[in-house]
């Protein structure tokens, strides 16, 4: 039982980190800004999704794929897939039906912090 669980922990940990390393490599090499990087990670998690490719990797990797933004791709591809086998109207909207949840809780949360703590710049 021990053994399993360190095996999950390790995989996540190992999955997670290599999509860290992947981020940390394209900020040094390359002239991308973090904008197009988190851009690239949530197509890369819509294009996985698309062609069936997911689901296997997140059998291995678990939350250290679906927990990065690649996750929230996948969650917006798979919604639109979804609706798209009712209609084109649906494959618009369901996409944000999948994750509504997830973004109300960053607006509430993002509002709940605004209201708490007040920002510096970083020159201050």
């Amino acid at each position: 039982m021990v053994l399993e669980i360190l095996s999950r922990y390790g995989r996540v940990f190992l999955c997670g980190g290599i999509v860290c390393l992947i981020g940390q490599i394209l900020i040094n090499k390359t002239k991308m800004t973090s904008a197009r990087i988190l851009v690239t990670f949530l197509l890369t998690g819509v294009v996985l999704e698309a062609v069936g490719l997911f689901d296997p990797i997140e059998k291995f990797a678990l939350a250290g794929i679906t927990i990065p933004i690649i996750g929230f791709g996948k969650s917006l591809a798979a919604g639109a897939i979804e609706g798209a086998e009712i209609g084109l109207f649906e494959a618009c909207t369901y996409g944000l039906r999948a994750v509504a949840g997830g973004l109300t809780a960053a607006i509430v949360f993002g509002f709940v912090f605004a209201v708490l703590f007040k920002s510096k710049s970083k020159s201050a």
